[in-house]
C-alpha cells in the first residue's frame, strides 16, 4: 500500500509487475494492458465482458494501441467521463492471475486510490513484491492493540478518556472514546462511527455524519449523568472504507444523478468495505463483552455478534434530514437495509 502510494509499481506472486494509474511516478511508461474493474469494464462497453455481480472484481483489458499514463487515467476514473467521452475500442482478455488481481484490487482499495493498473508496463521499474496471503495476514484483527490513552475532558462530558489503537503496518489509528464512569454492572450505550471529514469536520449537508456524531455523543453524555457510560468507536474507514478521495470522486458523479452506492460501484469500488471485527477488537481489548448499540444498520449488529461482542439492545439512531441529504437517506435505507423511516 506504501508502495501504491509513492506510485511504485507492485508484483503479486508470479503475477505481471502492475503499475498504479492513479499515482505512478514514471509517467513514460506504456502498456496495451490495463487491470480495471468488472464494473468499469461495463461502462466502457467491453463487449466480450460479462456482467459482473461484484463490480469491484478485476478485468484484464487490451486496448489497440499501448497506453501511457495520461491516456489510461480517464479509461480508469469515471469522474473524468464527462470531459473524456470518446474511448477504446477495448477487449477484455482471459484473466489467468485471477487471485493476484483481486488482491491489488483491494490494496488499491484500502490505500484510497482508483483500482486501475498497467499491466506489465515498459519500463516496469522495480517492483515491491508481496503475496496473496499476506494481504490475509495484515488484515487479522488480532494485530490491532492499544497504543495508548489519556483523559481527555471534551464539551459533551469533562470525564471522558481516548484510547488509540493501532496496528502493524497500518498508518490509520482507530480510536475509542469512552464517557462516564466505566462498571461491569453497566451495559455501556456504544456507537461505531466511521471517519467522515465533510460531515464532522466542515459539517457537510451531503450525510448525516456530523450530527449522528454529535447526537451520539450528547447520548452517551446523559447516560452519564444517570450513572452509565458510553463508548464511541471513531473508525478510520473514509467513505465506507474507499477513503477521502475516492469519496469526493464519488461525489462528482453523484452531482451527474448517481445514487451514492451507484457511485461507488461506478468507481469499481465495493459499496460497503468497512471492517466491522476491527470495532470488535477494539472493544475485546477495551474489556467490553456487551453492549448497547447505536445504529440503523443490522450489518453492524450482526458483525459484532459474529465477533463474540453481546448487543443485548439497538438503540435506533435516526436524525431528521435535509435538503441535500433526503436521497442519501432513502438510498441507505432502501437500497442497504438501514432501519429509517
Amino acid at each position: 500500500m506504501d508502495a501504491l502510494r509513492h506510485g511504485w509499481p507492485i508484483r503479486v506472486g508470479d503475477a505481471p509487475v502492475l503499475l498504479p494509474v492513479e499515482t505512478a511516478l514514471d509517467r513514460s511508461a506504456r502498456s496495451d494492458h490495463l487491470l480495471i474493474s468488472a464494473a468499469r469494464a461495463e461502462t466502457l462497453k467491453l463487449t466480450n465482458q460479462r456482467p459482473a455481480a461484484d463490480g469491484h472484481s478485476p478485468v484484464l483489458m487490451r486496448a489497440a494501441d499501448p497506453l501511457d499514463l495520461h491516456a489510461a487515467l480517464p479509461v480508469a476514473d469515471p469522474a473524468l467521463d464527462p470531459v473524456n467521452p470518446l474511448k477504446g475500442p477495448f477487449l477484455a482478455e482471459p484473466l489467468e492471475w485471477m487471485t493476484a488481481a483481486k488482491v491489488a484490487m483491494e490494496l488499491a482499495r484500502i490505500a484510497g486510490m482508483l483500482p486501475a493498473f498497467l499491466v506489465d508496463p515498459d519500463p516496469a521499474g522495480e517492483p515491491a513484491t508481496l503475496h496473496s496471503v499476506d494481504l490475509a495476514a495484515w488484515k487479522v484483527p488480532a494485530n490491532l492493540a492499544i497504543a495508548t490513552r489519556a483523559h481527555l475532558p471534551i464539551a459533551h462530558e469533562e470525564q471522558a478518556e481516548i484510547v488509540v489503537f493501532r496496528s502493524p503496518g497500518d498508518m490509520r489509528e482507530h480510536v475509542a472514546l469512552v464517557l462516564g464512569q466505566r462498571s461491569t454492572e453497566t451495559v455501556p450505550l456504544v456507537r461505531l462511527h466511521s471517519e467522515c471529514l465533510t460531515g464532522d469536520i466542515f459539517g457537510s449537508l451531503k450525510c448525516d455524519c456530523g450530527p449522528q456524531l454529535d447526537h451520539a455523543l450528547a447520548a452517551m453524555s446523559a447516560a452519564a449523568s444517570e450513572g452509565g457510560w458510553g463508548v464511541l468507536l471513531y473508525m478510520r474507514q473514509e467513505g465506507r472504507g474507499i477513503g477521502l478521495v475516492n469519496k469526493l470522486r464519488a461525489y462528482r458523479l453523484q452531482d451527474e444523478g448517481f445514487d451514492t452506492l451507484e457511485a461507488n460501484r461506478r468507481l469499481g469500488l465495493p459499496e460497503e468495505a468497512r471492517d466491522f471485527p476491527l470495532a470488535a477488537r477494539m472493544l475485546d481489548l477495551l474489556g467490553i463483552g456487551r453492549v448497547r448499540l447505536m445504529t440503523n444498520n443490522l450489518e453492524k449488529v450482526v458483525a459484532l455478534e459474529d465477533a463474540g461482542v453481546k448487543v443485548t439492545e439497538r438503540v435506533p439512531h435516526e436524525l431528521p434530514a435535509n435538503p441535500h441529504n433526503t436521497r442519501y437517506l432513502a438510498t441507505k435505507r432502501d437500497r442497504a437495509g438501514h432501519l429509517l423511516a
